[in-house]
């Protein structure tokens, strides 16, 4: 109520970007405030439950909801997210250099409809500044994702060289990595999705995976990556690009990023240029889940994202396939209070079906 009769009201009167930085840099703020992180935890704070904690990636999951990447794009906010019942956080997509992205305006709202555009073009500040801000960390008290990109100017030939710098630089303060070949504002950014321009991006993600586990003790094992892949590629492009990371050494799969369709939207702003975010995309982020699900015999493991604002949305995508999932459009119009939600709606859910534990729900529409 605190989100949804007050705070929203007043940020959705203002620009969006604005009403962003506004929360990011509240939320930064506060954090640094003694008393606030309990107090955050106080109102927004999820129940543990036995029923929804899981392992995955060598990680453990307090329930299956984190926080999807362009949030918190420089990872100014990561203590204040950490307590608001999130069970990770994904931060970025960050670039080896920084970039002020594309001309503004450039992020939209579409009320009616449930949904954002954006067309960002990954604004941030480059890897050197979230090496900065993440190492004066005092701790992890949740998983964290590191979603990593190119530079505009970088040309997709040395591609894997700006995924690779970006690795080197934030190897030490991240759990798991996001490759992000996906993003529709940067590019032919999607191109890199297919043919040997994957093999070779992906060959070069993993071999500097490796290198810098190596860096970190011989016998320390190499951190998890994962490939973030677009909702509107043809089947027949999905099954190529989901085999060629099946056997690049990736960990898993999000499905998936924003998508540039623009069917059944009633907003004037759906004719803004972007990627289409909410829940316009909540059914075809489902339907990839489904695909990739069953062209990897469920050996892969998937974050579900696109489109998740109730417990349904996102026991769909875990029946679907998905292992975890993530919220981004979902917090902007229902607020932190969401994940309690969502919380208590799959407990529920896993009761109605009469499951006993979340990872017995992973996969189920395919048994």
């Amino acid at each position: 109520m605190l989100y949804r009769k007050i705070a929203k009201p007043f940020l959705f009167r203002m620009d969006p970007e604005n009403a962003h930085h506004l929360i990011i840099n509240g939320m930064s703020t506060a954090s640094k405030i003694p008393g606030v992180k309990p107090l955050l935890r106080s109102i927004w704070g999820v129940k543990e439950s036995e029923k929804l904690k899981s392992e995955l990636f060598g990680l453990t999951f307090a329930h299956p909801v984190g926080l999807a990447a362009g949030l918190d794009k420089n990872a100014h906010a990561v203590e204040g997210f950490s307590n608001i019942g999130l069970a990770f956080i994904e931060v970025g997509t960050v670039t080896p250099k920084g970039q002020e992205g594309n001309e503004k305006p450039r992020m939209f709202r579409l009320p009616p409809d449930q949904a954002l555009i954006n067309r960002m073009g990954f604004n941030n500040e480059g890897v050197e500044a979230m090496a900065e801000r993440l190492k004066r960390l005092p701790s992890r008290q949740i998983p964290l994702a590191v979603n990593i990109g190119k530079n505009k100017v970088t040309p997709n030939e040395a591609a894997h060289e700006d995924y690779q710098k970006c690795i080197r630089s934030l190897y030490a303060y991240g759990d798991f990595f996001v490759v992000n070949i996906s993003s529709p504002n940067t590019p032919d950014l999607r191109a890199l999705q297919h043919g040997d321009e994957l093999k070779t991006l992906l060959a070069a993600v993993s071999e500097e995976m490796q290198a810098q586990a190596g860096k970190t003790s011989a016998s320390a094992p190499v951190k998890p990556f994962l490939v973030k892949i677009a909702p509107d590629m043809t089947e027949e492009q999905l099954e190529y690009t989901v085999h060629t990371i099946q056997g690049s050494g990736a960990a898993g799969i999000i499905a998936t990023n924003t998508t540039i369709s623009r069917a059944g939207l009633s907003h004037p702003n759906s004719k803004e240029t972007g990627g289409l975010s909410g829940v316009p995309v909540r059914e075809r982020s489902t339907e990839v889940i489904r695909s990739v699900y069953r062209m990897t015999g469920g050996k892969l493991p998937i974050i579900g994202s696109g489109g998740i604002f109730t417990a349904q949305d996102a026991y769909e995508k875990i029946r679907a396939g998905a292992s975890l999932v993530e919220i981004y459009s979902g917090m902007i119009y229902e607020g932190p209070n969401l994940l309690k939600e969502i919380n208590h709606g799959l407990l529920q859910l896993l009761e109605r079906d009469g499951l006993s534990h979340i990872t017995e729900a992973i996969g189920a529409d395919h048994r």
